[in-house]
């Protein structure tokens, strides 16, 4: 079973407040297929392995710009609810993805819509 890793949100992970997941990549994600939602995938020291959280189905995959949940208000809004926080703008969300995937708003992601197992 693959893995996939929620390193920046582990609690919304657990909480199921997580419905959806951007990535700058998982090009050949599989819909339908279940994955484990880990601490992370690769960076272990000898004898570490990751920590599964759950699992969960992709159930959507669509390329669009980072940027689309600012230039779209009401999309964004709902966007990072979705994204497990609720009490965030847009703006926030954004900025925080572009820190931790060294990528800017105009960065084409993966929208990946998931559901639990």
């Amino acid at each position: 079973m693959a893995n996939m890793s929620f390193a920046l949100t582990p609690e919304q992970y657990k909480n199921k407040t997580k419905r959806v997941t951007r990535r700058n990549g998982w090009k050949h994600i599989k819909i339908g297929k279940v994955y484990n939602g880990v601490n992370k995938c690769m960076g272990f020291k000898k004898g570490e392995k990751p920590v599964i959280f759950g699992q969960h189905i992709p159930v959507s995959s669509r390329w669009e710009p980072l940027r689309r949940m600012i230039d779209e208000p009401e999309y964004g809004k709902q966007e990072v609810i979705l994204e497990g926080f609720p009490d965030w703008k847009p703006e926030q969300f954004v900025e925080m993805y572009c820190k931790h995937n060294k990528c800017t708003p105009e960065t084409l992601v993966n929208r990946i819509e998931i559901e639990y197992v």
